[in-house]
């Protein structure tokens, strides 16, 4: 599979086609690409004319990859808003890509994740309801990027709930 050195400084137009293949496979950040194509030896000027070409071409855009990566952390890993936009800030992604990738998150489904991480938690803690437990409830969801006064909100209620 390696045809060649990994010290070998790649071409230009090399560069290019490795970079289309590396972003048809999934959808990456202009960072990934950025530091994937330096890694090949591609000079700087070289590397920032392949990431426009790659732009122009459409194989890198950073809107669709927002909107996937938040897809994929809300879905997969059940991150909440504040954990997804700390990671699309790692990946440089644009404050405006961020807000609206974030902005489109269907809010019917991130309360179902949520809750439903919430209630997992809630039967994983001996003593739900003690102090010392919902601080264990709260700590994990928050650490998880949940809004914090979504996650006390919701243990409010449920305490309230089993108090019943």
């Amino acid at each position: 599979m390696g045809d060649r050195n990994e010290n070998e400084i790649v071409t230009k137009k090399r560069a290019l086609e490795k970079a289309m293949k590396y972003c048809a496979y999934q959808e990456r950040s202009h960072l990934e690409v950025r530091q994937k194509i330096l890694s090949w030896g591609v000079p700087e000027e070289d590397a920032d004319e392949v990431i426009s070409e790659l732009v122009l071409e459409n194989f890198l855009n950073e809107s669709r990859f927002a909107e996937a990566y938040t897809r994929g952390k809300l879905r997969l890993k059940r991150w909440g808003k504040q954990k997804i936009k700390q990671g699309l800030l790692a990946k440089d992604v644009s404050e405006y890509c961020m807000k609206d990738a974030l902005e489109s998150i269907d809010q019917e489904e991130y309360f179902s994740i949520f809750s439903a991480e919430l209630e997992k938690k809630v039967a994983s803690v001996q003593q739900p309801f003690s102090f010392e437990g919902k601080g264990k409830i709260a700590a994990y969801l928050i650490r998880r990027g949940w809004e914090p006064q979504m996650v006390w909100s919701e243990l409010k209620q449920i305490e309230k709930d089993n108090d019943k």
